[in-house]
C-alpha cells in the first residue's frame, strides 16, 4: 500500500496489452503501479484492428476500478512513426499513423500520447526536421480534440532529433495550440545524449534546464531506465535500474525531486518480471 508520504510520486511501468487493452489496468495493478504506459496497437505494425466496444468499456471500467485517472496514463505511439521524415509520402504515412493512435486514445478516454519526435535521415537540416514535426502536430490538433502530443527526448542515435532539450523547445515554439503539446524525458536517452544526471551537480543542472525550458505545464512524465552505455554515447540501450552506467543514485534523486510530483514515472527497463521489484524499491528510496 502506498502511503500519503509517497502518494505524490506516480511510479509505474509500460505494461502488456496482451489479450486486449482492457487488461492493461489489471496488469498495472498487479505490479503495484501507480501509473502506466501501454501500446494501444501493435507498435511494430502500421495498421491494426479497430478497438471493440468490449476493449473500450473494459479499459475504462478497469481504470475506474483501480483508481487510474487519465493523468496517470501515458501510452506510447508506434516506433515506426517519423513525423520529421523529409519525404512527403512517408511523412504523411507517419502523420496518419499518429492520427490513428490519437483517435484510439480518444475512444479510450486517454488524454496523452507519447511519441519519438523523428529523424531527418540526413536529407534535411535538423531545424527543417523540427519544423516538419511541428507542422504534423499542428495538423493533428486540427483533426482531434482532447489528446496531448508528448514528445520524448531521444539518445541522438542516427539522425534522430530531440536529443537536446532545446530542440524539443523549438518544436513547441512552432506549435499553435501549446495547451496540447508536452515532453517526456527518458533518463537513459538523456544520459546517452550527454546530460550527466548521474552526479548531483549534473542532476541539479538538468532539472534547472527542464524548469527553464518547459516548467510543469509542458513536462508530462518521465521514462525511468538505466543505461547500458556511457555518458554521451548517443546509443539507446536500456538497462535494469541499478545495473547500468547510472546506478541507483539518480533514481533516488528523481523520486525525491518535487518537480517530478504527480506525473507518470514509467519504467521501460528490459525485464518486465523485475518491474514490481523496481517499483517497490523506488518507493522505498523516497526520504
Amino acid at each position: 500500500m502506498i502511503n500519503k508520504k509517497t502518494s505524490r510520486k506516480w511510479i509505474g511501468a509500460h505494461v502488456s496489452a496482451a489479450g486486449g487493452v482492457e487488461n492493461v489496468p489489471i496488469n498495472a495493478k498487479e505490479i503495484g503501479a501507480q501509473a502506466f504506459a501501454l501500446f494501444t496497437k501493435n507498435q511494430r505494425q502500421w495498421s491494426a484492428k479497430p478497438l471493440t466496444k468490449e476493449n473500450v468499456e473494459g479499459f475504462k471500467s478497469h481504470c475506474e476500478k483501480y483508481g487510474y485517472s487519465m493523468d496517470r496514463v501515458l501510452p506510447h505511439a508506434s516506433y515506426l512513426i517519423n513525423i520529421g521524415n523529409p519525404g512527403p509520402v512517408a511523412w504523411k504515412k507517419s502523420r496518419n499513423a499518429l492520427l490513428d493512435e490519437m483517435q484510439r486514445c480518444e475512444q479510450l478516454g486517454i488524454t496523452m500520447i507519447n511519441v519519438h519526435p523523428g529523424a531527418h535521415l540526413r536529407q534535411i537540416s535538423e531545424s527543417e526536421c523540427l519544423t516538419r514535426i511541428a507542422d504534423a502536430v499542428n495538423e493533428l490538433h486540427q483533426e482531434t480534440q482532447n489528446v496531448t502530443i508528448v514528445l520524448e527526448n531521444t539518445a541522438g542515435q542516427g539522425s534522430n532529433v530531440g536529443y537536446r532539450f532545446e530542440q524539443l523547445s523549438e518544436i513547441i515554439d512552432q506549435v499553435e495550440d501549446r495547451s496540447r503539446v508536452g515532453v517526456c524525458i527518458d533518463t537513459c536517452h538523456a544520459y546517452a545524449a550527454g546530460y550527466d544526471i548521474k552526479t548531483e551537480s549534473g542532476f541539479k543542472q538538468t532539472v534547472a534546464e527542464l524548469r527553464q525550458l518547459f516548467g510543469r505545464p509542458f513536462l508530462k512524465g518521465l521514462h525511468l531506465n538505466d543505461s547500458k552505455r556511457e555518458l554521451g554515447s548517443r546509443v539507446d540501450r536500456h538497462e535494469k535500474l541499478g545495473e547500468g552506467e547510472l546506478g541507483w543514485h539518480p533514481f533516488r534523486m528523481i523520486v525525491n525531486e518535487p518537480f517530478f510530483d504527480e506525473m507518470p514515472l514509467i519504467l521501460e527497463t528490459p525485464d518486465m518480471k523485475n518491474w514490481a521489484t523496481e517499483i517497490r524499491k523506488l518507493y522505498k528510496l523516497i526520504d
